[in-house]
């Protein structure tokens, strides 16, 4: 087995199951314990699991930093993705986007292009594209409750203002984007604004760097068929999640 698929796989374990022994994850890939270290320690620098006593455990929503340090992890691979999907956009379109680290990442370069109307839930990525003298975008915040984990808006008045959209792309972040079961949310309310999104856009296109790709979530939000591009990373080739998402994606990006 590859070492991507290996990661993958531990991935898909502890989204399941939230924790794992080392000796079960080195039973389930049928390879060595000092394999699965080798493994482990890969996936803990890149912040998506956490050691404990035996095993590792799922960084779960109650267990994140904040999204400033969160922003951090795999950094360079969003900035690439960031990069070819503004590479997509033209003046004149509307654009909705979805609160998250890589969608603040994404802000940065949607601020250097002109004549875009940007549509999001997020405080961050509204700041951070409307800040500049003169404004070179028409940015609208979408009411709704404050959310209790990030700076942006939810709730059932967020995705009513959404839903009155008829939107050029939505660009969406999940936390998990898989063949069978499309992108995935672990929280409710960020599963019902991007859900809502997807729907009020002529096409959606899924943003995931490669720790993401096979992942899935307890809430799901776009169907795989529903998804027009997905933009990756490079790290994502040669993993048997990603061959399954290309037979189902028509536009696959590689940044």
């Amino acid at each position: 087995m590859l070492q991507e698929d290996r990661h993958q796989r531990i991935r898909a374990l502890l989204a399941a199951l939230g924790r794992a022994t080392t000796d079960g994850i080195a039973l389930d890939l049928k390879v060595s314990r000092e394999t699965v270290r080798r493994d482990v320690l890969a996936l803990e620098a890149r912040g998506e699991l956490r050691r404990v006593h035996g095993g590792v455990m799922a960084i779960t929503p109650d267990a994140e930093p904040p999204l400033a340090v969160r922003a951090k992890v795999r950094l360079e691979e969003k900035t690439r993705i960031a990069r070819a999907a503004a590479r997509l956009i033209s003046p004149g379109q509307t654009l909705l986007l979805d609160a998250g680290s890589t969608m603040s990442v994404l802000a940065r370069e949607l601020a250097t292009l002109s004549g875009l109307t940007i549509v999001t839930n997020s405080f961050e990525v509204a700041t951070t594209i409307g800040s500049g003298i003169p404004r070179m975008n028409k940015v609208l915040v979408l009411g709704g409750e404050l959310g209790e984990t990030m700076p942006a808006t939810f709730g059932a008045a967020a995705v009513s203002e959404v839903l009155r959209w008829q939107a050029d792309i939505a660009l969406l972040s999940p936390v998990g984007v898989d063949a069978r079961y499309g992108a995935t949310s672990f929280d409710v309310a960020e599963a019902d604004l991007a859900r809502a999104m997807a729907t009020a856009a002529k096409r959606v296109f899924i943003l995931a760097d490669h720790a993401k790709i096979g992942l899935t979530s307890r809430v799901g939000f776009c169907p795989v068929e529903r998804i027009d591009t997905l933009i990756i990373d490079a790290r994502a080739e040669g993993s048997s999640a990603l061959t399954a998402l290309r037979s189902k994606i028509a536009t696959v990006v590689v940044a």
